[in-house]
């Protein structure tokens, strides 16, 4: 058979044409399919890890992210508020060593923390669920001379240092739940993840 009057150039175009419709069909298909393996946000709600980029927290300052539907506070704490903690007095906390298992096993000493500038803990008041307020000032009026900076729960008075420490006296019985958390970098952290895990 002659194909001398056959036009290959139309020949080539619907090919082409044919194998780019596919192409896009294909995309069609396979972008809800890779979209559906991400969890979605109830998963993310219900437990899954977030990823909280602390890069711009200044020091004095709070973020708030929501692991597990509950906040959890990032704070940078201040030099000052290292050593306030450290000056602090056994006999003003309930729990000052943190022996009250409630939190990773690698959380120990006063910082209660993985990095000494970083507070990370679930804002919730552990007496009945209240959020407390971030009181990062020194001696207000409201608090006392003693005060040094931390929390402050308006629900029924309760009170925690800026490591989430609970002070003696106060309806909260323990101190601040610390998550379970790990860093990927200087700057960046991941919530819901145990250290021991990463």
């Amino acid at each position: 058979m002659s194909t001398d009057g056959v036009d290959n150039s139309k020949r080539r175009f619907l090919t082409a044409a044919t194998a780019a419709v596919g192409a896009v069909g294909a995309g069609f298909v396979a972008v809800p399919f890779l979209k559906s393996w991400s969890p979605s946000a109830a998963a993310k709600a219900a437990g899954a890890p977030v990823e909280v980029d602390i890069s711009k927290l200044q020091p004095g300052q709070l973020m708030r992210v929501l692991w597990q539907k509950k906040p959890i506070w990032i704070v940078h704490r201040t030099d000052k508020n290292l050593e306030d903690l450290k000056a602090m007095a056994d006999a003003e906390l309930a729990d000052p060593n943190s022996e009250i298992p409630q939190q990773p096993d690698y959380i120990k000493g006063t910082n209660r923390s993985l990095n000494d500038k970083y507070l990370v803990a679930v804002g919730l008041c552990t007496h009945l669920g209240c959020s407390p307020t971030y009181r990062p000032e020194v001696a207000p009026e409201d608090l006392g001379a003693d005060w040094k900076g931390g929390f402050y729960c308006p629900c029924h008075g309760s009170k925690f240092d800026l490591s989430g420490r609970v002070y003696a006296g106060v309806p909260a019985p323990t101190n601040l739940i610390i998550p379970p958390y790990t860093y990927i970098s200087d700057t960046r952290l991941i919530v819901g993840v145990d250290e021991g895990a990463a």
